[in-house]
């Protein structure tokens, strides 16, 4: 039978598009994603079997929709799976025509505008492939049949129950579950997920049928309901949540008009928009359907371990595995924690925490939670309300679960991921599935406290010390770990309420305190660390460290040794808690030389600094010496250099000029001279040359086009008008240098920026800086402040925007245009965000309008 191939088309096309349209006009309801997803499938189901018709396929032979399209439900953009069923393989077959008849077939249907993925196998080559291949397995167990030899379908059904190994098939689908889980950072609380394959998506939903299906226990909710693996309760928690993932991939397919299933910045608007949600003064339109989706993907995280716990159970035959009694609340049972009856929390809610220190107790001896108990725990949420909170026996659990000597992390997690812990602390329950949109955190407010909790947690493990070795030095004398992990646990609660949340913050962990019984002075810490948790990032990235005023000003703050050691592990556990990108060694370095003054201006007098830089001047001679320097060649570069250069620079970077310099102190050309940063990351570069208005300027230009970024500038002008300027750098782009040897690229820098220095051509303008998709979607509006120091000799200059490629040179650019120098710049990325700090003078800044003007065209270079 011959097909009209444009109608055929024209007619695909143009049903297809009154289903997306009828979904994009209707109620968003979870119906509505269903109807859409099965009408699709029906009309792909009728038009390839027209095409079937249309071509002369061999006696026998089948085709079977596999994958999505085999559950015979489809997305508005997913692929279309299907399997060409032979009798013979077409390699053996004999038969010439059978191969241009199946390309025919595969080529009529992209010309209809059939994305499909096909392949052409037998019954016993299907058979080879899944023994070979744990995903054409999973495919084959979801193959529907389309049309063709039905005696054939059933064969292959067959050939699939018997070669199906299901306790490995269930391994082997575990280990990719874990695999993805950790691919995705394992949480469901990314700020763009992938509501298909992170973790509590709808592919967590799938390997559950998957599982189901191989074991032979049900192909839907309610046949698993029936076949006791869940509650009817459950299957309807199931069927709801996941009606609201399918709801919202369906959307975002309609409205990205391709294959996008990841809820990205650029389409959360979008997508909240098509759901009927408004930006409100407290929440914007996408944070509404992004803490719907969070609340998702729990609650399928919570149903799905339940689920695959019970299905492991069945598959290996551990329902009757030994119980050992811990207590007369729980069992020890095959390593998992197990109630002793299904009722215990309805009959005894104190036992609800008591669960939770129960596997603190047990030492590492219990791998987790059973799926009883976790069950229990999900139908107990309703017993947690104010009198359970209230509660002093509560109240000294949770104390306890906080002051053991090991777990607070895992049970912190268990605790969230159960809702126990924001049902026990309401206020935290206020910020789960917050998100934040400072363009440096990556992960929801309450996934990034529990990162923080982990990372004060680490310090305390002696099997961490690597990652963090003078805060584990720290740690291990610090008195009450659990305070800070109080701290931790409130330093961000107070989020998305408007308002300073570090004061918000001290109120709401005040509460706590009095509530379990903390003493004032331990109560006054735990309120200084929530409401300062900020400050000590700011001095160390913002303010001048060889300033004693600054130190003197921020040891006044802390008071004391403790408070000081306290705030610094805090801050540390903070950042590192934002995102991978966020730290790096010079911010580290920042941090521990701010601790180290503050704990000497905390031990006595005032520092002198005659008397302190004398004893650096001492320790690079000594430092020289190691070198076989002469003896005095120090004393030539030394004579040019006033006391603020030695304030700024420890012992080890002037004995490093020092040695660079001795011998070029009136030279005409520039030096430049490179080495690995002492503190571990990137390079430390030294420029020396003949000052001008726009040296600094065309130092950052030169980084900029070499695809660096500065993490640090100390600029210095010496007394017979040098500038001596040191910079921390790091690569920018990775990939560019990939496989150069730091050898190499230190001569490329050495050589590259003496030549940009030495030039006299016009400063080149700057390229249009890149933006990144979250910069685009949640873009800061520029600031810009310049106001005189104390002694109002300089001014202090402070930037705030979104970050881009050649942003410091598009500053230093315009301060150079009016003769304005740089003395100190103080670099601060936070992800995607830069607060910059430049000491800075000129005869410009002198006069109000010329200021006035400087501050304006700052503010026109950021913001284009």
């Amino acid at each position: 039978m011959a097909v009209d191939v444009p109608a055929l088309r024209a007619q695909f096309r143009a049903d297809k598009a009154e289903l997306v349209a009828q979904f994009q006009h209707s109620r968003p309801s979870t119906s509505s994603a269903t109807r859409l997803l099965t009408h699709l499938a029906r009309l792909v189901d009728r038009t390839l079997h027209t095409l079937w018709d249309a071509h002369t396929m061999p006696r026998g032979a089948a085709l079977v929709a596999v994958g999505g399209y085999g559950r015979g439900e489809l997305f508005p953009s997913s692929d279309i799976d299907v399997l060409l069923l032979m009798p013979l393989s077409p390699s053996v077959a004999g038969d010439e025509s059978l191969a241009p008849a199946l390309e025919s077939f595969i080529s009529a249907c992209w010309d209809i505008g059939l994305e499909i993925g096909s392949s052409v196998r037998t019954v016993e080559e299907c058979s080879e492939e899944a023994a070979r291949d744990v995903t054409v397995q999973t495919s084959l167990l979801e193959s529907r049949f389309l049309c063709g030899s039905r005696a054939r379908f059933d064969e292959l059904e067959r050939a699939t129950r018997e070669h199906l190994d299901v306790p490995a098939f269930v391994t082997a689908k575990m280990l990719e579950m874990r695999q993805r889980h950790t691919k995705h950072e394992d949480t469901p609380y990314a700020l763009e997920p992938n509501c298909k394959e992170s973790p509590g998506g709808l592919r967590d939903l799938q390997v559950v049928i998957w599982l189901a299906r191989a074991a032979k226990l049900g192909r839907s909710w309610h046949e698993l309901a029936r076949n006791g693996l869940i509650t009817a309760f459950e299957a309807r928690q199931l069927q709801r949540n996941e009606g609201t993932l399918k709801l919202i991939r369906a959307r975002l397919h309609q409205i990205a008009g391709r294959r996008e299933d990841r809820l990205v910045f650029d389409l959360q608007t979008a997508v909240a928009e098509s759901f009927g949600y408004a930006n409100t003064p407290a929440l914007r339109a996408s944070e509404v359907l992004m803490r719907r989706y969070y609340w998702a993907a729990k609650a399928v995280t919570q149903l799905n371990q339940i689920l695959i716990l019970n299905i492991e159970e069945r598959v290996q035959g551990s329902t009757d595995a030994p119980m050992r009694p811990i207590d007369a609340r729980f069992f020890d049972r095959g390593g998992y924690l197990e109630v002793a009856s299904d009722d215990l929390y309805q009959r005894d809610p104190h036992a609800i925490l008591a669960t939770f220190l129960t596997l603190q107790e047990q030492d590492g001896a219990l791998k987790g939670l059973s799926a009883r108990t976790l069950r229990a725990l999900y139908n107990a949420r309703d017993l947690m309300d104010g009198a359970f909170r209230r509660d002093p026996v509560n109240r000294a659990t949770f104390m306890a679960i906080l002051q053991q000597p090991a777990g607070q992390t895992r049970v912190m997690r268990l605790l969230n991921q159960t809702s126990v812990l924001g049902r026990y602390l309401w206020v935290f329950r206020r910020i789960v599935g917050q998100m934040q949109h400072d363009l440096f955190h990556v992960y929801t407010v309450d996934q990034h406290i529990l990162m923080v909790v982990r990372n004060v947690r680490r310090f305390f493990i002696p099997e961490h010390a690597h990652e963090y070795p003078f805060c584990t030095q720290l740690a291990a004398q610090f008195d009450k770990p659990w305070l800070l992990y109080i701290a931790a646990l409130f330093h961000d609660v107070a989020k998305g309420r408007g308002g300073d949340h570090s004061d918000l913050g001290k109120v709401e962990v005040r509460r706590f305190c009095k509530d379990h019984g903390i003493d004032s002075e331990d109560t006054r810490l735990a309120e200084f660390l929530v409401g300062e948790h900020l400050t000590m990032s700011r001095v160390a990235q913002k303010e001048d460290l060889s300033d004693p005023d600054v130190i003197q000003a921020f040891a006044k703050r802390v008071g004391n040794e403790r408070t000081l050691t306290a705030l610094y592990l805090l801050t540390v556990a903070d950042i590192r808690g934002t995102s991978p990108k966020v730290w790096n060694a010079w911010k580290g370095k920042l941090l521990e030389d701010l601790y180290r003054l503050t704990l000497r201006a905390l031990g006595g007098a005032r520092p002198h600094m005659d008397a302190e830089i004398e004893s650096r001047k001492q320790q690079a001679r000594q430092s020289l010496a190691l070198y076989y320097m002469p003896p005095n060649i120090e004393v030539p570069l030394w004579r040019t250099l006033d006391i603020s250069y030695f304030a700024r620079h420890d012992a080890p970077d002037i004995a490093w000029h020092t040695r660079m310099l001795w011998r070029h102190v009136q030279t005409e050309k520039p030096v430049v001279a490179a080495r690995l940063s002492p503190v571990g990351e990137g390079l430390q570069v030294l420029v020396y040359a003949p000052d001008r208005p726009d040296l600094f300027a065309r130092i950052c230009g030169y980084f900029d086009r070499a695809s660096f970024s500065i993490q640090d500038a100390r600029i210095h002008t010496s007394v017979s008008g040098y500038a001596l300027d040191t910079f921390q750098i790091l690569a920018s782009d990775p990939l560019r240098f990939e496989g150069v040897h730091y050898r190499d690229m230190i001569a490329l820098v050495e050589n590259q920026l003496a030549e940009a220095v030495a030039s006299d051509k016009p400063l080149h303008e700057p390229a249009k800086g890149r933006q990144s998709r979250r910069v685009r979607s949640f873009p800061i509006a520029p600031r810009v402040t310049l106001r005189p120091d104390e002694r109002a000799q300089r001014w202090l200059l402070t930037v705030s925007a979104s970050d881009r490629s050649g942003l410091l040179y598009v500053i230093a650019r315009t301060l150079a245009r009016h003769g304005v120098g740089v003395q100190l710049a103080k670099v601060s990325t936070l992800g995607e965000r830069v607060e910059d700090t430049f000491l800075v003078t000129g005869d410009a800044l002198r006069q109000d309008k010329r200021q006035l003007a400087i501050e304006t065209e700052l503010l026109d270079v950021l913001a284009a």
